[in-house]
């Protein structure tokens, strides 16, 4: 005989058996309820009840013998339906999955279609390009606007899903990240209440997680509507600062296409890239902020378009469309995320890059292409700072950032966009563990009355705090003119601060211009001579033997720089010089600038 007994002291609610009845193994024989909750006891085998021992309403204690059972055959009995099996038919989990259909953009028709007919794609199908398939993994779905005390919650989880904001986490390029997408078909993809408490979720996951966040930002910034939570100005909001923090800690991603102002645009701003589509429209406020402070009336499209924001350095990746711009993410992520497969490169080309004429310009753009692993160039900020040309590269499958002066603007001297430009991109490298490679070709900073009304002592003295600062390696390869303070800064500070400093035979070296040099050096032997065509031939020869003293393996000799190198052997010198790892460095945030 079998005697079931009570596993814990409380109130028998339901018998399911009485004497005789047949029962198979894990048949429910009694319900006792304890604290507030129902616990079954089941039989343990097969059998017959021959007898109960309590009753509906009785009160037991620990061990108290409950139904006697005599093992023996059950009678058959029909299993219980697959959908039962698997609770399909639930009445609770049928209401989570048509809730949850509610959000999915099929069931969304005419929001789609008013999305398509822009030209754009939903903030479901970017997240759904974005991520490795079947990665995503949503946070806050089932949220809607606080807005229940003037609208019918049926109405809010039609026309309010997920509060106009799709958060999760997923993998891209097989690491994981966070996504934030504003969906602009949702109150405009306006921030709201519970949208905010989302982000905040997310932004803390993030820096507890250490994992980049890519944020699609397109919406109108705060939303006035939201009435279920009593505010006066909500400046107590966390999401701007949460956000702000995680800036040098992990990389941060802003995508955006349409409109995006105010709010949605401060968190645009902090990113450490900028990716924006051709009908983008950026701006601190959108029209009606503007009208509001009596600055007159403009349309949307008047708000910051590509034709202001590209060229002044706000926009970092001009892109077509959101399929580009997902695509460009997924390529700028990548950098972040290690080694990838590489094959040789033939690097000949490279010897003849360079024009053997000293005042012959060049593109520099294409010696960046010769060195760097084929299809592994990103530039940033390509309309912005055009004196410095700065990239994401790969070289023998790592990833590196690179920077550039580019002879054919102001013949590569560094002006105040160039020199921002450059030490900021110093900064992303630096807080992210990525090795920098310099290319110097600059005849200095740019300078005169003009150039020193745009406050350049500052910006270009940038350049040297952020240099002499660098956690991660540097390598410097001269290609042509090193003069002055302006390559100092090009080298990190000094000639001895990068790892290994080296000069293509091109290479001439100067503490200023080598002609400025001589003219100023030799002003009173020069202004001896009476004869002007004495004077002249006197001049271009001691220009010559400045270039003489200047050149590549003069200054080679004196081992101020570490060598002179067949330019084929570029690759080869930077992967020997740069560890193939690099930790990220200690900055704390990235400027925004």
């Amino acid at each position: 005989m079998t005697e079931l007994v009570a596993p814990m002291q409380g109130t028998v609610v339901l018998v399911s058996v009485g004497p005789g009845d047949r029962v198979r193994a894990g048949q429910q024989v009694v319900v006792l309820e304890s604290m507030k909750m129902e616990h079954v006891v089941a039989a343990p085998e097969a059998g017959q009840v021959l007898s109960l021992a309590v009753a509906a309403g009785d009160t037991v204690k620990r061990d108290q013998p409950l139904v006697v059972i005599k093992p023996g055959e059950a009678e058959e009995v029909d299993e219980p339906s697959a959908d039962a099996a698997t609770g399909a038919e639930r009445a609770d989990l049928a209401e989570v999955l048509r809730r949850r259909a509610a959000t999915l953009d099929e069931n969304r028709p005419e929001a789609v279609l008013r999305r398509h007919r822009e030209g754009r794609r939903t903030a479901r199908q970017n997240v759904e390009d974005l991520c490795d398939p079947g990665t995503f993994v949503e946070y806050g779905a089932f949220v809607v606007a606080a807005q229940r005390n003037r609208r019918p919650l049926d109405e809010l989880i039609e026309k309010t899903p997920a509060d106009g904001l799709v958060t999760g986490t997923a993998e891209i390029n097989g690491m994981p990240c966070v996504v934030v997408a504003y969906d602009a078909t949702v109150l405009a993809g306006t921030q709201g209440a519970y949208n905010h408490a989302k982000k905040d979720r997310m932004f803390e996951l993030a820096a507890r997680r250490g994992l980049p966040v890519v944020l699609f930002a397109e919406g109108g910034g705060g939303r006035p509507g939201d009435t279920d939570i009593p505010v006066v100005a909500a400046l107590d909001a966390a999401a701007f600062s949460l956000f702000a923090q995680l800036s040098g800690v992990v990389p941060l991603i802003g995508i955006v296409a349409g409109r995006c102002f105010a709010g949605n645009a401060a968190l645009l701003g902090c990113c450490d890239v900028i990716i924006a589509t051709a009908d983008a429209n950026i701006g601190m406020g959108g029209p009606a902020m503007i009208e509001g402070g009596g600055l007159g009336v403009v349309t949307p499209e008047e708000v910051g378009p590509l034709d202001v924001q590209v060229p002044n350095g706000v926009v970092d990746i001009a892109v077509a469309d959101e399929a580009e711009a997902v695509q460009v993410a997924k390529q700028y992520l990548s950098y972040f995320q290690g080694l990838t497969r590489w094959s040789t490169v033939d690097a000949s080309g490279l010897r003849s890059a360079v024009p053997e004429n000293r005042v012959r310009s060049y593109d520099v753009r294409a010696v960046i292409d010769l060195l760097a692993d084929p299809g592994s160039v990103l530039e940033i900020r390509r309309e912005f700072g055009v004196g410095i040309i700065t990239a994401l590269v790969r070289v023998e499958g790592r990833p590196m950032g690179l920077i550039a002066n580019n002879p054919t603007h102001l013949g590569g001297a560094i002006d105040r966009d160039a020199a921002d430009k450059a030490a900021r991109f110093l900064q992303l490298c630096d807080a992210h563990g990525l090795p920098v490679v310099s290319l110097c070709d600059t005849p200095g900073f740019m300078v005169g009355p003009e150039s020193e009304r745009t406050a350049t002592v500052r910006h270009f003295s940038r350049l040297f705090v952020t240099g002499a600062n660098l956690t991660v390696p540097l390598c410097a390869i001269v290609l042509r003119k090193a003069y002055g303070l302006g390559a100092m800064a090009m080298f990190g500070g000094s000639a001895k601060l990068p790892l290994a400093t080296v000069a293509w035979p091109t290479a001439e070296f100067g503490a200023m211009g080598l002609e400025g040099a001589v003219k100023l050096g030799f002003r009173r032997e020069l202004d001896a001579i009476e004869d002007p065509v004495r004077r002249k031939e006197t001049l271009d020869a001691m220009i010559q033997a400045a270039y003489e003293q200047g050149k590549a393996l003069n200054a080679a000799s004196m081992f101020e720089i570490d060598d002179v190198i067949d330019p084929a052997d570029t690759r080869r010198w930077i992967t020997a010089a740069l560890p193939e790892t690099v930790a990220r460095g200690r900055r704390p945030n990235i400027d925004t600038w």
